[in-house]
């Protein structure tokens, strides 16, 4: 995750910060452009919720993923809110990272929620993961670790 996040600090739900670098080492990366005001983002972030911690908070051997919420909230407040009242114990960007646009940008991201799975290097897997996870649950996973080029052999 060098060429995307390395050098960055991302936040816990609970607002402590942790360096991306190592938080995202060898792991599938889920970006979730979401807002807390947008109905399909309430809709969709329990589900993700259920996705992440049957994968990493309640396997007896956690996946290699990680989520990183980019939030198109229209302030921090909101995108606290929003992270304590649905988030898994996933991370995010913070709400002041002028980096949030620019992955915007990169990933051409014109509505939300959009979950975009990236490789190591950023480069994307898929940028239908929202729609993988509603379809066929936890079994898009292994498909994104496949393609990941990450140094852990998980079997689901």
């Amino acid at each position: 995750m060098v060429d995307l996040l390395g050098g960055r600090h991302l936040l816990t739900r609970e607002g402590k910060a942790v360096e991306a670098e190592s938080a995202l080492q060898n792991k599938v990366v889920a970006l979730y452009f979401a807002a807390g005001r947008c109905a399909p983002s309430r809709d969709f972030t329990p589900l993700l919720g259920e996705f992440y911690a049957a994968l990493v908070g309640e396997a007896r051997r956690p996946a290699p993923f990680e989520v990183v919420f980019v939030s198109a909230d229209g302030s921090a407040h909101e995108m606290l809110e929003f992270m304590r009242e649905l988030h898994g114990d996933w991370l995010a960007l913070p709400f002041h990272d002028p980096y949030r646009h620019e992955l915007k940008k990169r990933y051409n991201i014109t509505a939300i929620p959009k979950l975009v799975i990236v490789k190591q290097n950023g480069e994307v897997i898929t940028n239908k993961g929202r729609k993988q996870i509603r379809e066929r649950g936890l079994a898009c996973f292994q498909d994104w670790v496949e393609v990941a080029d990450i140094f852990q052999n998980f079997s689901g």
